[in-house]
């Protein structure tokens, strides 16, 4: 691999040209999806009228939105205050009294742009609600507070925390007031609502807080970006997951008391937990087109409904950041249970591998190795952590190999009788001590070992924008040849790793004589017609499958089969070992 890696790779001047020729293509795709984009911006705001939780329901359009009491405390005049972290640069607004922008600092989007979480940057993306005894609907993100910290600008260093404050001046000795804690050197950011004199204007001392605006896309993979963007409740230690599966507009209810709620795209999330308190939270999704197209927009918001101490404060602590265990884990202990590790069946075993093994295996290696190294070490590991079940597989391939003439007897002799002929073949192998499942069951323990790494290299913060070899981004494909045209379910581009992993499966069959080690299979009941369709039918079934799929997972893939190929030559070389020492012994 390494020589083919080598005499195959490009000249310097080869990849400036094929870099540019692929900026030129991006630039293409990325105008025209701004540009279908653009057209559904008018949809997307006429949906904006319809039903929002008590106290965020979206007023008739009007210059002024009436809000009783509250809409005559406005200020006139707009303040920005940049608070500046170890972790983000916030933009924060005194028009709802919250963060305009917020960027990472050690992220970049594909195009190596700052990452904006914020789609919408006009007001703040949180809101707060209620209902006044005047019956106005009151929306504080269409209001303008008084911004009580002086300061334009805010640095907070590593374990330090400042506050910044804002006020909404509805009348004498009555306000209500907002204030932000900001940590240097954490994602979470603490809010105090206060309701100073007011506790006899709020309708039942119930609120409801949220987050409006749509989450940034950072990826160039616009669809992936798309399927993975949704919300989540989590509520009574269960995770609810609120998607849309076609366009449309729609919303989910959950009564009772709730932990947080989130909305998130394929790397990025926000989430808000209430310390107060809650009532219920309702999920609202809007999606413009297909799931699986490029220009489709994906909108989520999220609220809480809590209910206002006896002191009419309400608490509340938001993240605004990476999917990444190690920043979420400090947040909340459930948090990362919206990362996809494994199907549900085995998430009890998914999530302690990922959690206990993988994560801080990846986070300690770091140290000393790539990302990409670190993957080939982990497939050699596993191989062989693995490698008791994989001889024990091999082992029974082989005696069924051996056995397959006299099988074959067996079937020929009784090929009008299977009654007989299935008879006959159990009590040949009870004879030779063979289980004609024992090449199959072995394996099957390995199955939730390689489910498990199939999402987490789809889905870990960990690889993103990690480069090897030709490799950019070992969260992304690694395409290394475009087509003339395009295949379905493959399309216009295959990936590097993908096709190194098809030839090393390919080998892998013709040394097992079966299906490969990988993942499992054996001679034992096809006909050698079958088994030699099936050798190259495989393979080639992955290639469709994996192209399309983050190259660390098909790097992963092809060390684990050329770790197999080689475990395999040296059970092979045992297993004669063994059969000369009978023969002569």
């Amino acid at each position: 691999m390494v020589a083919w890696a080598y005499f195959s790779m490009p000249t310097e001047e080869q990849l400036q040209q094929r870099r540019a020729e692929q900026a030129r293509r991006d630039s293409i795709a990325a105008a025209q999806a701004d540009t279908q984009q653009q057209d559904t911006v008018r949809e997307e705001e006429m949906t904006q009228q319809q039903r929002k939780p008590a106290g965020i329901r979206q007023q008739q359009e009007e210059e002024t939105p009436q809000m009783g009491m509250f809409s005559s405390a406005s200020i006139s005049d707009t303040t920005r205050t940049v608070v500046e972290t170890d972790l983000y640069t916030a933009d924060f607004t005194n028009l709802g009294a919250g963060p305009a922008q917020i960027t990472l600092k050690n992220y970049e989007t594909w195009n190596k742009s700052p990452v904006q979480i914020i789609r919408d940057t006009t007001s703040s993306a949180y809101t707060l609600g209620f209902l006044t005894t005047e019956n106005y609907n009151v929306e504080t993100d269409k209001l303008l507070f008084e911004q009580l910290t002086p300061e334009n600008t805010i640095a907070v260093t590593g374990s330090d925390t400042r506050e910044l404050r804002y006020a909404l001046n509805v009348g004498e000795g009555q306000r209500l007031v907002m204030t932000y804690t900001i940590h240097g050197n954490s994602y979470t950011i603490d809010l105090e609502i206060a309701f100073e004199g007011l506790e006899r204007e709020i309708i039942g001392g119930r609120i409801d807080f949220g987050w409006q605006p749509p989450l940034k896309y950072t990826e160039k993979d616009r669809v992936q970006e798309g399927t993975a963007s949704s919300a989540y409740v989590y509520a009574g230690g269960e995770l609810e997951q609120f998607k849309l599966d076609e366009a449309g507009r729609d919303e989910m209810t959950i009564n009772g008391n709730i932990d947080w709620v989130a909305t998130r795209t394929r790397f990025f999330s926000q989430i808000i937990k209430s310390v107060t308190p809650t009532e219920s939270a309702l999920l609202i999704g809007q999606q413009t087109g297909p799931s699986g197209e490029a220009g489709t927009r994906h909108h989520y918001e999220s609220y809480i409904s809590a209910d206002l101490t006896n002191e009419n404060l309400a608490r509340f602590q938001m993240y605004v950041g990476p999917l990444a265990y190690s920043s979420l884990k400090t947040f909340d202990a459930h948090a990362y249970d919206m990362v996809d590790v494994g199907y549900s069946f085995i998430r009890w075993f998914s999530d302690p591998l990922v959690r206990w093994v993988m994560i801080p295996y990846f986070q300690f290696v770091d140290n000393f190795m790539g990302y990409g190294l670190a993957i080939i070490l982990f497939a050699v590991l596993i191989k062989i952590v693995l490698y008791p079940f994989t001889k024990k597989s091999f082992k029974s391939m082989a005696a069924m190999k051996e056995l397959q003439p006299q099988i074959k007897e067996i079937q020929e002799k009784y090929s009008d009788n299977p009654q007989k002929q299935q008879e006959a073949t159990l009590k040949l192998y009870k004879k030779a001590k063979v289980n004609p499942l024992g090449g199959c069951l072995p394996m099957l323990f390995q199955f939730p070992i390689l489910i498990t790494l199939w999402r987490f290299f789809q889905n870990s913060i960990l690889i993103r924008q990690e480069s090897f070899l030709w490799a950019s981004d070992l969260s992304a494909p690694d395409y290394i040849l475009s087509l003339p045209f395009s295949i379905p379910f493959l399309g216009e581009q295959i990936a590097g790793f993908v096709l190194l992993m098809t030839g090393a499966m390919i080998v892998q069959t013709q040394v097992t004589g079966g299906m490969g080690g990988g993942m499992g299979g054996g001679g034992g009941g096809m006909g050698a017609g079958q088994m030699k369709m099936l050798k190259y039918i495989f393979p080639l079934m992955l290639l469709f499958i994996f192209n399309n799929f983050a190259a660390g997972l098909s790097l992963y893939y092809l060390i684990y089969n050329i770790a197999s190929i080689g475990q395999q030559l040296m059970i092979n070389k045992q297993i004669e070992q063994e059969k000369e020492a009978k023969e002569n012994g």
